[in-house]
C-alpha cells in the first residue's frame, strides 16, 4: 500500500530576513515586515500593521494598529523645507490607516512640532503629505494628491487625484476637492470645490448622505449655503446672518467656527467668478 506524504507546513516568516530593523524600534505583536524593508531606531509600529517591501519608516515615528504600509512608501524622514535644521519632530499615524505605494509622510518642522494623521484613512499611491500637517480621520487622498506644509485636513474629506493644496489651507469636514484642483484658499466643511484656483461648486450631498446627518441638519446646511454663495453677502455679513437665522445644531456650529477662523480667506463660488 502506498502511503501518501505528510503535509509539511511551513511557518510564514512575518518579518523578512532582509529587511533592516534598528534594535531600538519597537515592533508590536503579529507586525509583518516585507522584503528590504527599512525601520529606524525611533520608530514605534502597533500590533497588526503590515509594512511592504521597499518601505522606508524612520525619525520618531508611531504608526498604529492594524495599518497597511504599502510598498516603496516613504514615512517620518526630514521635511522638504529650508527652515528645517535637524530638530526633533514627529509623525503620528492612527489605526487602521492605509498607506499606498510610493505616498511620502514627512515629519515637521519645529522642535517637539509634528505631522498627524488620523485613522481610517487612505493614502493612494504617490500622494504627499508635508511637515506639520494634520488630517483627520476617515479621509481619502487620491493618487499624486498632494498637501503643502501645515494644512489641515478635517475628518471624512475627500482630496481628488493629482490636487494640489497650498500651504496653510483648511479643508472642512465631509468636503470634496476635484481631481487636479488648485486649492489656494481654505475649502468650508460639506462643499464641493473643483478647479485651477478652486471654486465652490455646491453642497457636497453624497458626502452629507453618507456622514448619515440628520433632516434638521441637511435643512441648516442647505441654508447655511445659500446665505454663505447665493445672496452676496460678505463672509461677516453671512456668519452674522447664519447666526441668526439657522437653527442650532453640531454641523452648523462647526461650520460657523470653520468660517470665523478662515485666515486665508475661503474658496468662493464659479457664479460669484462669474464663471
Amino acid at each position: 500500500m502506498q502511503m501518501k506524504p505528510e503535509t509539511v507546513v511551513i511557518p510564514i516568516r512575518k518579518i523578512h530576513e532582509t529587511a533592516v530593523i534598528h534594535p531600538g524600534a519597537r515592533i508590536g505583536k503579529d507586525v509583518e515586515i516585507g522584503p528590504y524593508a527599512v525601520i529606524g531606531e525611533n520608530v514605534l509600529i502597533g500590533d497588526g500593521t503590515k509594512i511592504g517591501a521597499h518601505a522606508v519608516i524612520d525619525g520618531w515615528t508611531s504608526i498604529g494598529k492594524n495599518c497597511i504600509i504599502y510598498p516603496g512608501a516613504s514615512i517620518g524622514l526630514e521635511p522638504q523645507d529650508l527652515k528645517f535644521r535637524g530638530e526633533k519632530s514627529y509623525v503620528f499615524i492612527g489605526d487602521n490607516t492605509k498607506i499606498r505605494e510610493f505616498a511620502t509622510v514627512n515629519r515637521a518642522t519645529g522642535e517637539g512640532e509634528e505631522t498627524r494623521i488620523g485613522s481610517n484613512c487612505l493614502l493612494m499611491a504617490y500622494t504627499h503629505v508635508a511637515h506639520n500637517c494634520i488630517v483627520g480621520n476617515n479621509v481619502i487622498m487620491s493618487n499624486a494628491a498632494t498637501l503643502a506644509g501645515h494644512v489641515i485636513v478635517e475628518d471624512r474629506a475627500v482630496i481628488g487625484g493629482l490636487a494640489g493644496v497650498h500651504q496653510f489651507v483648511k479643508i472642512g469636514r465631509n468636503a470634496m476637492v476635484g481631481g487636479a484642483s488648485k486649492v489656494v484658499q481654505d475649502v468650508p466643511p460639506f462643499v464641493i470645490v473643483d478647479g485651477h484656483p478652486a471654486k465652490v461648486c455646491g453642497l457636497n450631498n453624497v458626502g452629507i448622505a453618507r456622514a448619515g446627518l440628520n433632516e434638521t441638519a441637511k435643512r441648516n446646511l442647505k441654508k447655511a449655503y445659500k446665505i454663505l454663495y447665493r445672496s452676496g453677502l460678505s463672509l461677516a455679513q453671512a456668519i452674522a446672518v447664519m447666526e441668526q437665522e439657522l437653527e442650532a445644531c453640531e454641523e452648523v456650529e462647526h461650520m460657523l467656527r470653520f468660517l470665523r477662523n478662515a485666515e486665508r480667506g475661503i474658496c468662493r463660488s464659479r457664479r460669484e467668478a462669474g464663471e
